[in-house]
C-alpha cells in the first residue's frame, strides 16, 4: 500500500459503507404482547396570570422564547381525574439602558442586550370523559391474619377437668398479597401559547431622553396555554402474526401457516 493511499484512509472521516437488507425473525401465530395502549388523547387549556420582575431596568423587550414543560401528568386510578403540573420556560431578551456606554440625550438612548430566564408554573385537574381504551384498574393488596387453636390448663379455682380453649397470643400469623400494577403515563404531543405582556411600572428617564422613551422593571403577563397530551398504559393484548423472515413472500410454497384464526 502506497503512502498516499494510507494518508487518504487516515483522513477519511465520513467514508461510505455498504449495507444490505435483513429480514427480522418474527414469531408466527396468536401472540400475547405487552405494549403501551392509548387510553385517551386530550387538548387542555390553562390560563396563567403572572408578574415578572426584571433584575435591572428594561428599555424594551426584543424577543421572548417559550417552551412548555410538564413535571406531572398523573391519572388517579380508579377515578378518571387527570392531575397536571408544569411550567412555561421563558427566555426574555431585552435592551437595558446603559450609562456606561453613553448618557442619554434628547435624541439618543444607549443600551446593551441582556436575557432573563424565568419559569411560570401552573397546575390543573381535568376529567377524562371518554376513554379510547379502558384502563386496567389497580388490584388491591390484601392482608389476612389467622390463628391456631390451643388448649391450656386452667389455674387453681377452676375444675380440674376443664381447659382454657383459645388461640395462642404468643404467635402471629399472616398471609399478605401484593400487586405491582401498571401506572398510566403521558406523552406531550403539541403546545400553543398566546401571551400578552404589559409593563406596569414604566417611567420616563429622569434626565434628557427622546420623546416617549422610558424604562420599567415589572411586566404583567397573561398567557393562554393550549397543549395536547396522550395518556397511555402498558397492557397485554393479543396480536396475530402470519409471516417471518423465512416466509415473507406470499408466493413461497414452502411456507406452512398452521394457526387458528377463530
Amino acid at each position: 500500500m502506497s503512502k498516499k493511499h494510507k494518508k487518504d484512509q487516515h483522513e477519511c472521516k465520513n467514508c461510505e459503507c455498504h449495507s444490505s437488507e435483513h429480514e427480522p425473525h418474527v414469531s408466527i401465530g396468536k401472540l400475547i404482547a405487552k405494549v403501551p395502549v392509548v387510553l385517551a388523547e386530550l387538548t387542555l387549556q390553562v390560563n396563567v396570570d403572572e408578574i415578572i420582575k426584571f433584575p435591572e431596568p428594561v428599555l424594551e423587550i426584543k424577543d421572548i422564547k417559550k417552551r412548555l414543560k410538564l413535571t406531572q401528568c398523573r391519572l388517579l386510578l380508579p377515578t378518571n381525574k387527570l392531575f397536571i403540573k408544569g411550567f412555561v420556560r421563558k427566555n426574555i431578551q431585552y435592551a437595558s439602558p446603559c450609562k456606561d456606554i453613553e448618557q442619554s440625550t434628547s435624541s439618543t438612548v444607549a443600551s446593551d442586550l441582556h436575557s432573563f430566564t424565568v419559569d411560570i408554573p401552573f397546575s390543573c385537574v381535568t376529567e377524562i370523559k371518554h376513554f379510547l381504551t379502558k384502563p386496567v384498574n389497580p388490584e388491591n393488596n390484601k392482608r389476612q391474619e389467622f390463628d391456631f387453636f390451643v388448649s391450656q390448663p386452667l389455674p387453681s379455682g377452676f375444675p380440674e377437668k376443664d381447659e382454657l380453649l383459645t388461640s395462642d397470643l404468643s404467635q402471629f400469623h399472616q398471609e399478605s398479597k401484593q400487586f405491582y400494577n401498571e401506572l398510566p403515563f403521558c406523552e406531550l404531543i403539541s403546545s400553543k401559547i398566546i401571551e400578552w405582556d404589559e409593563a406596569i411600572d414604566r417611567v420616563p428617564f429622569p434626565s434628557a431622553s427622546p420623546i416617549g422613551e422610558g424604562y420599567f422593571t415589572k411586566i404583567e403577563e397573561k398567557m393562554v396555554v393550549d397543549f395536547t397530551i396522550k395518556v397511555l398504559q402498558n397492557q397485554q393484548i393479543r396480536v396475530s402474526s402470519t409471516t417471518n423472515d423465512d416466509c415473507h413472500d406470499d408466493d413461497d410454497d414452502d411456507c406452512d401457516y398452521d394457526y387458528d384464526c377463530e
